[in-house]
């Protein structure tokens, strides 16, 4: 599994944190961050959650 982040569609509602914060955080402007695009385990599941709840879909899962 591959997440991809669109900063540029991003409205900084943290949802994708709130999910997983192994996984994602915001920059100053509270634009997601990945801090990792290749989640495993319990960790991806919550990744999985985070994508769906995404208001803006700036958030998309690859497989790989």
């Amino acid at each position: 599994m591959h997440i991809k982040a669109d900063t540029g569609v991003c409205v900084g509602s943290g949802q994708c944190v709130l999910t997983e914060p192994a996984v994602f955080d915001q920059d100053d402007d509270g634009i997601v961050v990945l801090l990792t695009d290749h989640p495993d385990g319990q960790t991806a599941a919550q990744a999985r959650d985070a994508v769906t709840l995404c208001p803006s879909r700036a958030l998309s899962i690859l497989q790989e």
